[in-house]
């Protein structure tokens, strides 16, 4: 019974992560209808700000891990939410008329360009972080056996429902929130009531892109060791929790992340590690057939 608690929580802990990473995917297709596929490299590239910041702080002497988690938070978040910007800007914004295969396209570019990016400049190795939150929580026993969990875990756990309250709260009242809300429904119709719908879709990707930073900076915080490559799998683990949870869906993103998470460490745990990403994606498979909307999701009805 401990080692299935401590698989529970490792399995929220990874669910949380996807589960930021997917809200950037279901944001963008609500607005605009598409799958940002350079999303997971911009968690990549949070992730790698997040190591040479907090390898930095270090240098110059800052000791106090919350201090340094703060200030990598925020400097990540403002970097990574350019990247956001640039991809909405080149790989998208020329294409928004075009055909859906056109910005696919151009999206799968981006990510290997800014897998490229990052390889030349951080090379294929493995940078690798000391541990920073260390120590275990005791949750009592079961069965003669003491149940703990580790704080890195709940820290990130709680870093995560934090802020998707802030967030649900934020597009639920903010003014962007209404204007997103209005893109999502008509487009058109928003622009001719003044919406300004290019700096809504810009602020999205924005968006999308520190949520992504904070995904990375956790990854970072509980791994330990990145590399050029993770964003490729994380992405398509994020996209499949967010077709799980419903496309679209803000709530059903976090949902399919958890959900994601969980089986994958479960399979992992239980099953066979090495079939664990087969597991992942025949999830996807298994949705897209039986329920293509998702678990939070809704059919879309065809304009015409």
């Amino acid at each position: 019974m401990a080692y299935f608690v401590d698989q529970f929580f490792n399995g929220l802990t990874l669910g949380a992560v996807y589960g930021l990473i997917a809200i950037g995917y279901t944001m963008v297709y609500g607005i605009i209808g598409m799958i940002n596929f350079a999303h997971g490299e911009v968690f990549m590239i949070g992730a790698f700000i997040s190591l040479i910041v907090l390898l930095l702080l270090a240098q110059i002497g800052i000791a106090a891990v919350p201090v340094a988690i703060l200030v990598t938070l925020v400097l990540s978040a403002v970097f990574t939410a350019l990247w956001g910007y640039v991809v909405e800007r080149i790989a998208y914004r020329p294409l928004r008329g075009a055909t859906r295969l056109a910005p696919l396209i151009s999206a799968i570019g981006m990510s290997i360009l800014l897998q490229s990016l990052v390889q030349l400049a951080q090379g294929a190795g493995q940078k690798s972080l000391p541990p920073l939150i260390t120590g275990r929580i005791t949750l009592g026993e079961i069965d003669g056996q003491t149940v703990e969990v580790a704080v890195v875990r709940v820290v990130i756990i709680a870093v995560t429902l934090v802020l998707m309250a802030a967030f649900s709260i934020f597009v639920a009242k903010t003014s962007f929130g209404r204007a997103q809300r209005a893109c999502e429904q008509d487009r058109k119709m928003a622009e001719l009531l003044g919406v300004n719908v290019d700096k809504v879709i810009s602020l999205t990707f924005v968006s999308g892109a520190v949520l992504a930073a904070v995904a990375g900076l956790l990854y970072t915080v509980y791994y330990g060791s990145i590399d050029f490559f993770i964003g490729f799998l994380a992405g398509l683990k994020a996209f499949t929790a967010a077709v799980l949870g419903g496309i679209g869906s803000l709530p059903g993103a976090m949902l399919g992340g958890l959900l994601i998470g969980l089986i994958e460490v479960f399979w992992a745990g239980y099953a066979s590690a090495e079939y664990k990403d087969v597991a992942v994606f025949a999830i996807l498979v298994l949705v897209l057939l039986f329920r293509p909307t998702g678990l939070l999701g809704r059919a879309v009805v065809e304009k015409v």
